[in-house]
This record gives C-alpha cells, sequence and structure tokens, in this order.
C-alpha cells in the first residue's frame, strides 16, 4: 500500500475541507455544470489523444500507483552475490537451474543470456535496451497523469469563462448566483484536480519506475560481474556502492 499517498489525499482534502467549513458550506463548493466542464472535458480530451491500449491500461495504473510492487534492492544484490558463488563454483551451465527458478522475468532473460554465453558486449546491449523500453513504456503510461495535471486547469479557466459569459448575459436582472458558481467554482476544481490527484499518482508511477529501474540496473551490473568472473565480494561491493547512503546504513545495522 502506497502509505505516503493515501496519507497526502487525506491532508489535502482534510484541509480543504476545513477551509470550506471555516468560511462556508461544502453545498457552495458542488456545481454540476463546473464538474461537467472541468471533469468532463478533462478526461474527455485525455481519451481523445491517448491509444486504446493505453485506456485499458489505467485499472492496472492506478493500481500500481496505490499498492506499489515491492523491490528490494538489497534482495536483488544478495541474489547475485548467491549466483555469482554457484556460477565459481559450479560454472556459468549450473545457473540455469537458478535462472528457471527466478520470479523475475528479466533476471531471468539476463541469466540465460550468459549461460549461453553470449559474447558479454551484445549481452549487456540487450539488457540495457530491455531497460530504456520499460523507461519508454511507463513513461507514456505517466504521461496519461501529466496530461490531466495540464489539461485540468485549462478546463477550470473554460468554464471561468463560460461563467462569465453567463454572468453577463443575466446582468439585467436574471439570477447571476449559478453563473458566477460555474465562474468560480470550475477553477477550484481544475486546480484540485491537477494538483491532489494527477500529479501525485503520476509521482507515484514514477518512483514506482525508478525503484523497479534501479533493480534492473543492480541485475545488469551483476550478470556481467558474473559473466566476466569476477569474485563474489567483489561483486557484493560493486553493486552495494549503488545504494544510497541511508540504504548501506541501514543494512549495517542489522
Amino acid at each position: 500500500m502506497n502509505i505516503t499517498l493515501l496519507i497526502g489525499w487525506v491532508i489535502s482534502f482534510g484541509l480543504i475541507l476545513y477551509g470550506i467549513f471555516s468560511g462556508g458550506e461544502l453545498g457552495w463548493f458542488i456545481d454540476i455544470p463546473s464538474l461537467m466542464i472541468t471533469v468532463g472535458g478533462t478526461f474527455g480530451v485525455l481519451i481523445a489523444i491517448s491509444p486504446l491500449s493505453m485506456l485499458k491500461t489505467l485499472p492496472k495504473l492506478f493500481k500500481i500507483a496505490l499498492l506499489p510492487p515491492k523491490f528490494d534492492a538489497q534482495k536483488y544484490i544478495d541474489q547475485m552475490v548467491e549466483f555469482a558463488n554457484t556460477a565459481r563454483s559450479k560454472g556459468l551451465l549450473a545457473l540455469e537451474d537458478s535462472a528457471n527458478k527466478c520470479d523475475d522475468p528479466f533476471m531471468k532473460q539476463s541469466l540465460m543470456l550468459i549461460v549461453d554465453a553470449n559474447d558479454s558486449a551484445k549481452v549487456r546491449e540487450m539488457l540495457e535496451g530491455s531497460l530504456a523500453y520499460m523507461d519508454e513504456r511507463h513513461e507514456s503510461a505517466r504521461t496519461f497523469f501529466e496530461k490531466g495535471a495540464s489539461l485540468a486547469p485549462a478546463f477550470g479557466m473554460l468554464g471561468t469563462l463560460v461563467g462569465l459569459v453567463c454572468m453577463l448575459q443575466n446582468l439585467d436582472g436574471g439570477d447571476l448566483g449559478p453563473a458566477m458558481a460555474v465562474a468560480l467554482i470550475t477553477t477550484f476544481y481544475g486546480s484540485l484536480f491537477a494538483n491532489v490527484i494527477f500529479t501525485p499518482l503520476a509521482t507515484a508511477l514514477k518512483n514506482a519506475h525508478d525503484s523497479e529501474a534501479f533493480c534492473m540496473q543492480i541485475i545488469i551490473e551483476g550478470v556481467m560481474a558474473i559473466a566476466a568472473g569476477s569474485n563474489p565480494r567483489m561483486i557484493k561491493e560493486k553493486l552495494e556502492f549503488m545504494l544510497p547512503k541511508s540504504a548501506k546504513k541501514a543494512e549495517e545495522a542489522k
């Protein structure tokens, strides 16, 4: 569970509601035409500019943002050291059994490439290419929410213009209240959806991607070191140099 995302949402919505109730009523901030302009317009354009294949992945993206997969970098390093010990004592071919037991598809693919005695330079090129393709896929997914964060304020401003036009048309004695509500609340909705919904979701997906990409880099460097016949202790030290200082301190404290 992405606790920080949920805590952030609770704090944001809580303080917004506090601000509303401290000076007014919740009903003042609920306006159906404003929601239709801001939310409907934003999602309508997002649907229009996104391929169908991307839209089908939205439930999965929400799940990743709220329940991000766990990637323990230290665990990956320990596995690499274990594989290095196996290769050193039994040879690279012995890693085939280890590869078949891997839950991580990228780790399995990486081990099988060196088991098949492929050229090291080509192996690195293939693995780094796989990492680059994953980065492109994840970036295209994040773009949906990043575009939403830019579109929502734009439709909020569009709603403001609609409300102002309606207000001016009713200056001769018509009911100005609903028109002013559309004019002002659409800007509120646009800012709310952009900054509280879309931006945190995009950032959550970026954080999940960074964690996965970092572990893939550990796999690449570990596999290449194993293929080169490096000492398992040296492999461990090399990979742990990639860890942030906080992770190193936590590991030393165990």
